[in-house]
């Protein structure tokens, strides 16, 4: 599992993301560059990451469904996930 400063530092990125959404949106229409650049590094949602639901794991994150590989096999084989079967051919 990530560690939890990892979890609230991520979580703390969203806020100022949706905080400065719209001043984002305005400055590029305007194309006032100047101004984005005045902005908080962490208002940009590119520095965001995807992280698992559960483990807060990053790597190998699969967004359908918003968990990391591991814990995805471990839901689905224990039947936890609507829909979803193991495959075999």
């Amino acid at each position: 599992m990530a560690k939890k400063s990892w979890i609230a530092r991520n979580e703390r990125k969203k806020q100022t993301v949706q905080k400065y959404a719209e001043l984002r949106l305005k400055l590029k229409k305007e194309k006032d560059y100047v101004g984005l650049t005045l902005l908080p590094r962490n208002a940009s949602p590119t520095r965001l990451v995807n992280r698992c639901e559960i483990t807060g794991r990053r790597r190998a994150f699969l967004r359908r469904f918003r968990l990391s590989r591991i814990t995805f096999r471990e839901l689905a084989s224990a039947g936890m996930i609507p829909g979803v079967t193991k495959s075999s051919w």
